[in-house]
């Protein structure tokens, strides 16, 4: 199997031929699904939520192709699409089951002490509880910087927050897991 090839599945989007934008977008698809999808897990913990954020993720970015510019990379705009899909969907959810935001850490634990796909040990599962008391952007700048390495000029185009403001997101959101799991 070919390699993917960024700049060749661009091309096969801008084309304007109907064979080759499908083409092109199959591999996008195979190339980011993983990585998003995991993205949008540690969010919304659900596997079946994440799974239906990932198609829509991909719907998204598929009827708005025409948009993307080429000022980021195409990682980053389909990182803030999924995110943002997260945040909406969480938002929702929230509203509909009537919890607010400071409750949201209790429902979100139960969530993942009773989901059949988390595999994880115990180590892992206190991280991850610790990961769900932060704040909902805190918990988005934690995933990128921590589980993808994201680097922090990128992590600003994906969440429309300054580097700085990121760095500190970040140290305070280690300093708050490092107090929990001290905690334990």
């Amino acid at each position: 199997m070919k390699s993917y090839n960024e700049e060749e599945a661009l091309q096969g989007l801008r084309s304007g031929e109907p064979a080759a934008q499908k083409k092109a977008f199959e591999q996008i698809v195979n190339h980011y699904s993983e990585k998003l999808y995991w993205q949008i897990r540690k969010l919304v913990l659900s596997h079946d939520d994440a799974n239906d954020l990932l198609q829509n993720t991909f719907i998204k970015a598929w009827t708005s192709v025409d948009l993307f510019r080429g000022d980021s990379k195409l990682s980053t705009w389909l990182y803030k699409i999924a995110i943002n899909e997260s945040i909406t969907f969480l938002n929702k959810q929230r509203a509909h089951s009537h919890v607010s935001i400071d409750d949201e850490a209790s429902l979100l634990i139960g969530k993942l002490e009773t989901d059949d796909y988390f595999d994880g040990d115990e180590i892992q599962l206190k991280l991850q509880k610790a990961i769900l008391t932060l704040p909902e952007k805190q918990r988005v700048v934690f995933n990128l910087r921590y589980y993808d390495e994201m680097p922090y000029e990128e992590m600003s185009e994906v969440t429309g927050t300054s580097v700085g403001a990121l760095k500190a997101s970040y140290h305070h959101a280690t300093k708050k897991i490092e107090e929990i799991l001290k905690q334990d």
